[in-house]
């Protein structure tokens, strides 16, 4: 196969994967939608943890609520867990790799928070873990997944949101993913600033 077939192949597969994913996720997605909005018009926050390339795409989602997303607006209460070294190689070193979600969602997290926890596989057992903490504190848990949700998927109370992209591969997950995590950061402005219901 050529490099360009190759290419072709790849743009061909993202698009499939996306409009695939659509039937499964819009109606979950909403729902996450609506539930951020709630706890951030209630002054509560969104926390947002992920390993690898879900680390990277806590960090685009709390930064697109905390500054802004495609329009002006007053900036929104997230912060993504995965940021501060000092504290994520303290809680390793001290404790286990397993607990550096888990110990900021109990020092952080109030009752009414959410937390959006982003695992390609759905059997990260940090996110596992920081999941297990946020049902203590009264958290609720929008699970980012793919591969049928994994572990996490058995782990959701029905208070909890499930958004599971119905795709094996790591890398077309993690497109779906990117592209859930704009349409939440639309619909979040689009609640907040009235042009939706």
């Amino acid at each position: 196969m050529s490099l360009a077939d190759r290419i072709q192949q790849h743009f061909q597969d993202s698009a499939q994967t996306k409009l695939a994913a659509l039937a499964a996720m819009a109606a979950p997605i909403e729902a996450a939608m609506r539930r951020m909005v709630i706890c951030l018009k209630a002054g509560g926050k969104v926390m947002a943890c992920g390993n690898g390339g879900s680390a990277a795409d806590s960090q685009h989602f709390a930064a697109e609520l905390l500054n802004r997303f495609e329009k002006e607006r007053t900036p929104l209460a997230a912060i993504a867990l995965t940021t501060d070294t000092s504290t994520l190689t303290s809680i390793a070193n001290d404790y286990r790799y397993e607990d550096v979600f888990a110990k900021q969602v109990q020092a952080l997290g109030r009752a009414g928070d959410v937390l959006l926890a982003i695992s390609t596989s759905g059997n990260s057992p940090n996110v596992i873990e920081a999941i297990h903490t946020a049902h203590a504190r009264g958290v609720t848990v929008v699970a980012l997944t793919g591969r049928r949700g994994g572990k996490i998927a058995a782990l959701l109370g029905p208070d909890d949101i499930h958004l599971c992209v119905p795709a094996e591969r790591t890398a077309r997950i993690q497109e779906v993913h990117l592209l859930t995590i704009h349409c939440l950061c639309d619909g979040i402005d689009a609640l907040i600033l009235g042009e939706t219901q």
